[in-house]
C-alpha cells in the first residue's frame, strides 16, 4: 500500500497531471495535489519526481520502502535521522524528528564553525548531531536499512549564442506569462510582497495581485543614518510609487528596534537553525502582517541567482577571486585566523572551502558568473534564502508562492550568455528588459539594493547592546568561545567600527537559538 507520509508545497503543472493521471480537478487544491503525488508515485515510481514542477517536499511509504523528495532548488526543506537502531526519522521539520523515538539531541560543534563563515548552515549537515538535509533536487530512498540518495536535478549553464537580447527577454515574459497562470487558482486571493527592487514589482505587475505589501522604517527615528553608503533603508516610498501606478492597495509595515528585537527569539526558535541574515527577523515580521489580511502572498525569490543578480557578480575582487579559487560566497564574515582566536575548540579539518570545491570542478573553464551563481544556488538559495521565506511564513500562517523559481525561468538562465546576465555597468539584463516591457524604465533599471536592516546601528544602541554582551558573557557562550574576544569584537562596533556588526549579529542570534534548543 501507498501512502504520503508527509507533503508540504504547491504543484504547478497540477492540471495537466490531473488529465494524465485521470483525477477530478474540483476536489479540495492539497487533495488534489496529494492525490497526484501518490498516483503520480504508482505510474512512474521514483521517476514521478521528473514530472512535477512547483516547490515541495514529501515522503511516500511503500510497503516497506521509504521514498523522500525535495524540489529543485529547496523552497521547501526536507530532513532525515538515522538512529542507532538503523530506524529513518524524517520530516519538513527537524522538531519532528525530535519528537520521535529514537532521536538523540546533540550538538554539531563542525557547524558553528562553517556558520561563523557563511552566516547560514552551508550543505547537508545542521546544528543537530546526525540530522541532515536532503539538498535540493533529490530524492532518498530507505528500503531494507539501506539509505540511498539519488540526485535527479543539477543547476548546470550551458549558454547558447546567436539570440538577441530582445529575443532573449521576450523568451522570459513568455515564460513568465504561462508560469502566472498556475501559482493560483482563480478563486484565491493574493497578496505580493513589494520592495523597491525590480524582482518584486516584476511579480506585481505580471499578477493579479490585490495589495502589495511592504516594509519599511521610520526615518524620522533614523535621522541621519537614514542613509547609508548612498542606499535608503527605506524603500516604502518607492514600493508606494509602483503600487499606485499599477492601481494595486497598499499596506506598509514599519519596523522599529523593541520590535525587530523582541521578535528574534520567536525566528530563531522557527528557523530551527541559526540563521544571520539580519532581513529575515524584518520579513518575519512583514510575514505577520500579511497574514492578518490574506493567507496567500507572492514574493520575488530566485531571479539574483539565476539572471545575475547580485552586484558581487560584476565585482573585480570576487572575479578574482574565482581565478584563485578563493570566493565561497558574497556572505563569507570571518577569516578562519578569526575563528581560532574567537573558538574555544577549532577544528583545522573543516574548512569553509569544502562547501564549495566541487562546484568549482563542476563549472571549471566557465565564466566567473556561472561558478559564483552555482555557489549562490547550491548553497546560499538553500541555506539562507528559501529557508527564511518557509520557516517564517510558515509560523505565521502564511502562504507564500515565488513565481521567479521555477524549473522553466532556471532552463532560460541556464542557457543565457554571460554578457546578458552582467556587465561592468549593469546586473541581471535580460530580466531587467523582459520586466521593461510592462514595468516604468525607472523601476526595471533600478540600481539595486538589497534588503538592507538598520540593526547595524541599533545593536550599538541601549538597552540593545547591553542584551548582547550579557548573551558574550552568558555560560552558554563560556562553552564555546573566548568571551573575552567576543566582547572585544563588541566593544569594536559599539565604539564605531561598523564593519564588526555582522559578526556581533551572527554571534548574538547563534546564542539566542542556542538557548532555545540547548539551553
Amino acid at each position: 500500500m501507498i501512502e504520503l507520509k508527509e507533503y508540504k508545497g504547491h504543484i504547478r503543472n497540477w492540471n495537466t497531471l490531473c488529465d494524465e493521471l485521470q483525477i477530478d480537478k474540483e476536489q479540495d487544491a492539497k487533495n488534489r495535489e496529494r492525490e497526484i503525488i501518490t498516483k503520480g508515485y504508482e505510474r512512474w515510481g521514483e521517476d514521478v519526481v521528473n514530472h512535477l514542477i512547483g516547490m515541495f517536499s514529501f515522503a511516500i511509504l511503500d510497503e516497506d520502502k521509504i521514498y523522500c523528495v525535495r524540489d529543485h532548488f529547496g523552497t521547501k526543506p526536507f530532513y532525515y535521522y538515522v538512529t542507532e537502531e538503523n530506524d529513518l526519522l524524517f520530516g519538513n521539520q527537524i522538531r519532528k524528528i525530535m519528537s520521535q523515538d529514537g532521536f538523540k539531541k546533540e550538538f554539531n560543534h563542525d557547524m558553528l564553525q562553517l556558520y561563523l563563515n557563511f552566516t547560514y548552515c552551508p550543505g547537508e549537515d545542521t546544528m543537530f548531531k546526525g540530522v541532515k538535509k536532503l539538498l535540493p533536487g533529490r530524492y532518498l530512498t530507505f528500503e531494507n536499512g539501506k539509505l540511498e540518495i539519488t540526485r535527479y536535478f543539477k543547476p548546470e549553464f550551458h549558454p547558447e549564442e546567436g539570440k538577441s537580447l530582445d529575443e532573449w527577454a521576450d523568451e522570459i515574459s513568455n515564460t513568465m506569462d504561462e508560469i502566472v497562470k498556475e501559482v493560483k487558482l482563480p478563486d484565491e486571493e493574493a497578496y505580493s510582497f513589494l520592495s523597491g527592487g525590480v524582482d518584486s514589482s516584476y511579480v506585481l505587475a505580471i499578477t493579479d495581485a490585490t495589495t502589495a505589501c511592504s516594509i519599511g522604517y521610520d526615518e524620522t527615528a533614523l535621522g541621519d543614518k537614514a542613509v547609508y553608503n548612498g542606499v535608503r533603508y527605506n524603500e516604502a516610498d518607492l514600493a508606494k510609487e509602483t503600487a499606485e501606478h499599477f492601481g494595486r492597495k497598499f499596506s506598509l509595515k514599519e519596523v522599529g528596534p523593541e520590535e525587530y528585537f523582541d521578535e528574534i527569539p520567536f525566528v530563531m526558535e522557527n528557523m530551527e537553525m541559526p540563521l544571520g541574515d539580519a532581513s529575515a527577523v524584518t520579513f518575519s515580521l512583514g510575514c505577520k502582517a500579511a497574514a492578518a489580511q490574506n493567507p496567500l502572498c507572492y514574493s520575488g525569490e530566485g531571479a539574483d541567482e539565476f539572471f545575475g543578480g547580485y552586484n558581487a557578480y560584476r565585482n573585480p575582487v570576487n572575479i578574482d577571486k574565482i581565478k584563485n579559487k578563493a570566493y565561497i560566497g558574497s556572505t563569507s564574515i570571518m577569516r578562519e585566523e578569526e575563528k581560532q582566536k574567537l573558538l574555544k575548540s577549532y577544528n583545522p579539518n573543516v574548512q569553509p572551502f569544502d562547501m564549495v570545491k566541487d562546484l568549482y570542478k563542476e563549472t571549471e573553464g566557465e565564466p566567473a558568473i556561472n561558478t559564483m551563481s552555482m555557489i549562490d544556488i547550491i548553497n546560499y538559495l538553500e541555506g539562507d534564502i528559501y529557508l527564511n521565506v518557509d520557516k517564517t511564513s510558515t509560523a505565521h500562517g502564511l502562504e507564500i508562492r515565488m513565481p521567479l523559481t521555477d524549473i522553466r525561468m532556471f532552463d532560460i538562465a541556464s542557457r543565457l550568455p554571460a554578457d546578458f546576465k552582467v556587465t561592468e555597468e549593469q546586473n541581471k539584463i535580460a530580466l531587467r528588459t523582459a520586466a521593461s516591457k510592462v514595468l516604468p524604465e525607472e523601476v526595471a533599471f533600478r540600481k539595486k539594493l538589497g534588503f538592507v536592516v538598520p540593526v547595524r546601528f541599533w545593536l550599538a544602541e541601549e538597552p540593545y547592546a547591553s542584551k548582547i554582551r550579557e548573551k558574550f558573557t552568558s555560560p552558554s557562550a563560556e562553552k564555546f568561545f573566548n568571551t573575552d574576544e567576543l566582547v572585544k569584537i563588541l566593544d569594536e562596533y559599539v565604539n564605531g567600527n561598523s564593519n564588526f556588526w555582522l559578526k556581533t549579529y551572527v554571534i548574538y542570534v547563534f546564542l539566542v537559538w542556542y538557548d532555545i534548543y540547548f539551553g
